[in-house]
């Protein structure tokens, strides 16, 4: 792309925009500022042109983003036939398996929930389509960077913040990459209590007819249900026989 096709103020609100989370729901201008590492005139302009256009509400000192943020990202999940085509098959898998079933894709350093079908809370967060998580330490995301050259997987952990979010989360790059070596070898990677304490999980490469990976499933479990040593044998073959049904199905 060329420098001068590049609008910087169309990225600086957007960039402000993604400051908004589910821990951040309300953000004044010097809070915003402080999030997007934008000066605080710039973060201004943003947040009353995202007020006048009706995508945030402005009470004198807290923005926040009203329900018209969604047509934005209503226009990827319109615009695309996944979430559509998993959604039936992920409702299956959840019934049969007795656990919460999940979609995602990769976007950048995170997997992006793009169909979710929940048989109990099992995370401290509420997963849903449009929810994010670090790719490193989740089940669905070490998919996905698996299915990377090794070179842009490697690529992807230098741009993330590895953090330890419990005692058993992998931080180092090395061990990461080995990690995605076996995940690539075996067709599947098991997380065990990485994410956030108590919950374990399993995810598969969603493949297309070229054998393309486009999206990885997963399903979650307790581990105060499920021990993470046994979650390919529970799991795996309902995982498998649902990859196997969606790989005509998806481009």
């Amino acid at each position: 792309m060329r420098e001068t096709d590049f609008v910087s103020g169309f990225a600086r609100g957007l960039k402000v925009i993604e400051a908004f989370g589910e821990a951040q729901p309300r953000l004044s201008i010097a809070e915003a500022s402080k999030r997007t590492g934008l000066d605080r005139a710039t973060v201004r302009r943003s947040l009353l042109t995202l007020s006048e256009l009706g995508y945030a509400d402005y009470d004198g000192k807290f923005f926040s983003l009203t329900p018209k943020i969604l047509r934005l990202g209503h226009a990827y999940l319109s615009a695309t036939p996944l979430p559509a085509i998993v959604q039936p098959y992920l409702d299956q898998l959840s019934e049969k398996a007795g656990q919460s079933a999940s979609a995602s894709v990769l976007d950048g350093t995170e997997v992006v929930y793009v169909a979710r079908a929940s048989q109990r809370r099992v995370m401290s967060i509420n997963l849903m389509p449009g929810s994010r998580l670090p790719a490193y330490c989740a089940s669905m995301g070490r998919v996905l960077l698996a299915a990377l050259p090794e070179v842009e997987a490697r690529a992807v952990l230098a741009r993330t913040e590895l953090k330890a979010n419990t005692p058993r989360t992998k931080t180092d790059p090395e061990e990461l990459i080995e990690e995605l070596r076996k995940v690539r070898e075996q067709g599947y990677a098991v997380i065990d209590q990485e994410l956030e304490l108590g919950l374990c999980s399993i995810a598969v490469p969603l493949m297309n007819v070229r054998g393309q990976v486009v999206a990885a499933l997963n399903i979650g479990a307790p581990a105060a249900h499920v021990a993470a040593s046994e979650l390919a044998d529970r799991y795996l073959p309902m995982l498998k026989e649902t990859q196997a049904a969606l790989r005509p199905l998806v481009q």
